[in-house]
């Protein structure tokens, strides 16, 4: 019995295992399951309907594909229209195996770098489906008329990414999320014209309705009017983003939250892999305290931009006076195959190594220096500055408007930041979750990435998700329909309201002194302290006891200003960070029991000699999938799904 199991952190149920995949050759196994599955009627497919809940790539896109096919969806966001959803702020690209470079890419390359760049993290079967649709996605795309870049002769152009040595990134400038959103959201507002898609804006979902142990319907509050509404359904389907605003700084919109997937996992979902984080190597630094937001620079930024710091320690001249001899471009001496296009997680450990060596540039935000150049004088020389601003100009802007610097003259400043969260509800292969009828797509769930996202892989699996598997899977669910009508009155509908509006009501008792910013900005210190770039058991330990003293004083001192029938910014932050509260916790849990390191998961206890990841697969190799202890403060009961690897033999990384 482990040291952490005696001290009751949490305790071990039975192993969970994913009973959709199918055997047999890797190549085949999702043709299979596609047969496999049984099919619903075009006639019948009007008589059933579906709840999505977000409006980002994954949401959209499976809105609009599921309504195509006819069946009855209502499509939920908070924002004021699906387009303001966070896919939106996606940069760089999207990958997709076509291999138009003629550099020796593929399918299997695609898997391959997709399962070694999640650190051997991830189920193969599942990958190597997300490699295998996503040639269809970019001609989707192109037929809904995304604009990506082309080049002189027409033809679709690529780039590279992080952690690959192909070129097989698609892309539209630095705005490949918004354009491949305007699909996505053309497609949807289509099926909402047709009837077949019905809207609901200003609208997030607190709870989600279980009856008879099946998802059917959801609780919802109007954000404008405050209203409590039920929503009910035959299936729900989650597509709300990731939690990495758990942080509070990071480059996340400040509406993203974890309270649609965390309310399932209180109703019986389990929480895949909650402590693998990613965190992003090209971020603007933190300027300093009076920060709420970050801002993330594309990771197309590598292709050309070169990484230094001064060789020196506390060397603060202007760069264009520090002399090449005098740079230490670390990644490309370390790293010297991947050079400065190694993977996100070890970009980011490199940056943070040689800041902490005193090597850091720009100025001081508490005493430290947390920064490193992101340099173009290079590329401008080698391909011109107007080639340069035909690729990047819109990133260069913003970071000139944001900074006051022209990067076209000085050298971008850099600094990891919180990005994107590879924990997720645990799906099967379906995408279903273990809650029979609530199915998870995109960012929402753990399936695809590991322990570490390839750069433009996000937007790959969102609209894999939406437009190719979901629509694949869930009808094998929906054709045990017609099931048995639920009203507004089935005592499980109506104690899940109830408990809606009693939550509601207890944070507007709340009148403490505290405002629910102050607390969420000192969780978030917390979590970036002791469970950020690098762990250790006594900081994890010291995270679970400070977060648990935190969220008691939360329920006692926080002040919830307003009303609830009305707009009220104060209460829909009260209920997000509360349940951050709770999954902090189970996020430091999560890491205290992973005793390895890969990918964006960094134990400081468990490293090569040279400081890089070192994983256990003896010990490691299975999905963390966590199973909500009963009630808060409770110990979480840890189901472990076994990894097992055909096609790709486990090794430990290597970039060098």
């Amino acid at each position: 019995m482990t040291e952490q199991l005696v001290a009751g952190l949490y305790r071990e149920g039975a192993p969970v295992r994913d009973t959709k995949a199918p055997a047999g050759p890797i190549e085949s196994r999702w043709s299979k399951r596609r047969f496999d599955a049984r099919l619903v009627n075009p006639a019948n497919r009007r008589k059933l309907s579906v709840i999505i809940v977000g409006t980002g790539l994954a949401g959209a896109s499976a809105g609009a594909t599921l309504g195509e096919a006819g069946y009855r969806v209502k499509s939920f966001c908070y924002q004021d229209s699906p387009r303001r959803a966070h896919s939106i702020a996606a940069q760089g690209g999207i990958n997709a195996a076509k291999n138009y470079r003629n550099d020796n890419d593929s399918t299997y390359r695609l898997f391959y770098d997709t399962v070694k760049g999640g650190d051997f993290r991830a189920r193969e079967s599942n990958v190597y489906r997300l490699a295998e649709v996503s040639a269809n996605i970019i001609d989707q795309c192109v037929a809904q008329g995304v604009p990506f870049a082309r080049e002189y002769g027409g033809l679709l152009d690529n780039r590279s990414f992080g952690g690959v040595q192909v070129s097989r990134t698609f892309y539209a400038r630095g705005q490949t999320g918004q354009q491949l959103l305007i699909g996505a959201y053309q497609a949807l507002e289509r099926q909402v014209a047709a009837g077949t898609v019905e809207m609901f804006t200003r609208h997030e979902m607190l709870e989600l309705v279980v009856v008879d142990g099946r998802a059917r319907g959801v609780i919802v509050r109007d954000m404008v009017t405050g209203e409590i509404e039920t929503h009910l359904a035959d299936a729900v389907v989650l597509a709300t983003g990731g939690y990495g605003n758990v942080f509070f700084l990071s480059t996340n919109a400040m509406g993203s939250n974890t309270t649609a997937i965390w309310r399932a996992h209180r109703k019986g979902a389990l929480f895949g892999n909650p402590c693998f984080t990613q965190i992003h190597p090209t971020c603007i630094p933190v300027s300093g305290a009076h920060q709420s937001k970050l801002t993330l620079m594309s990771e197309s930024l590598r292709n050309d931009g070169r990484i230094w710091v001064p060789k020196a320690g506390g060397d603060t001249r202007h760069p264009r006076e520090i002399p090449e001899a005098e740079r230490d471009y670390y990644l490309e001496r370390i790293y010297p195959a991947f050079g400065n296009l190694v993977p996100r997680d070890i970009a980011s450990r490199a940056a943070k190594n040689v800041c902490d060596e005193g090597r850091g540039v720009g100025p001081e935000v508490e005493g430290v220096r947390r920064g490193v150049y992101l340099d173009f004088a290079d590329a401008i020389k080698r391909l011109g500055l107007e080639a340069v601003r035909s690729k990047y100009g819109n990133l260069f802007d913003m970071y000139q408007r944001i900074t006051g610097e022209n990067p076209y003259e000085v050298p971008m400043r850099i600094y990891p930041a919180v990005h994107y969260t590879m924990g997720g509800l645990w799906v099967d292969y379906d995408l279903q979750s273990t809650i029979p009828g609530l199915f998870v797509t995109g960012e929402a769930n753990f399936s695809d990435h590991g322990a570490n996202r390839l750069g433009a892989s996000a937007l790959m699996q969102g609209l894999a998700d939406g437009y190719f598997v979901l629509p694949n899977t869930i009808n094998d669910y929906l054709a045990d329909g017609p099931f048995a009508t639920v009203g507004e009155d089935h005592p499980a509908v109506a104690e899940a309201a109830a408990n809606v509006q009693s939550r509601v009501q207890t944070f507007l008792g709340l009148q403490g002194s505290r405002s629910v910013d102050s607390f969420h900005k000192e969780l978030g210190q917390i979590m970036w302290e002791y469970c950020g770039m690098e762990r250790t058991e006594e900081g994890l330990r010291t995270a679970v006891e400070k977060i648990r003293a935190l969220r008691d004083q939360f329920w006692t001192d926080v002040r919830v200003l307003g009303e609830a029938e009305e707009l009220n910014q104060s209460l829909e932050k009260a209920g997000r960070v509360a349940d951050f509260f709770e999954l902090a916790e189970l996020m430091c849990i999560d890491a205290l029991h992973r005793r390895e390191s890969c990918g964006g998961h960094f134990r400081a206890e468990s490293q090569t000699e040279d400081g890089e990841a070192l994983r256990h697969d003896d010990e490691f190799a299975y999905v963390a999938a966590w199973e909500w202890g009963g009630m808060v403060g409770a110990p979480p009961v840890l189901h472990k799904e076994n990894l097992v690897y055909e096609h790709v033999e486990m090794k430990q990384r290597s970039y060098k």
